[in-house]
């Protein structure tokens, strides 16, 4: 039997997972947990993965220091609307950002 290998491990959106499960679906049947995933992100996600990467590519431009891809990928997932919504999304991390960077991830979401 073959034992697959990890070569890299990166956040990915759900917008994004969703459209591979899209394409999976398209080669064959889902299992069970594939079909449950799928669901999920059928309910939860409302961006398509064009418009995901899109914003996650605005986010990252706006070159905010200590914001990691996780944390782009958490703000994407999530469509923060203020920067209130923002503070929250980080506030169990040890990630500090600027009220001012806040409000300009905020801004970026809403557009």
């Amino acid at each position: 039997m073959v034992k697959p290998e990890l070569l890299e491990e990166s956040p990915v959106p759900l917008a994004e997972a969703r459209a591979e499960l899209e394409k999976a679906k398209s080669a064959g049947e889902l299992s069970f947990r594939a079909g449950k995933c799928e669901d999920y992100l059928n309910d939860f996600v409302s961006l398509s993965a064009a418009k995901a990467a899109d914003l996650f590519a605005k986010i990252q431009k706006l070159d905010i220091p200590r914001l990691k891809a996780e944390h782009v990928v958490q703000i994407v997932d999530l469509l923060p609307q203020t920067a209130d919504d923002v503070k929250v999304l980080f506030q169990g991390s040890s990630v500090s950002i600027s009220k001012k960077d806040m409000e300009r991830i905020a801004e970026v979401v809403r557009e």
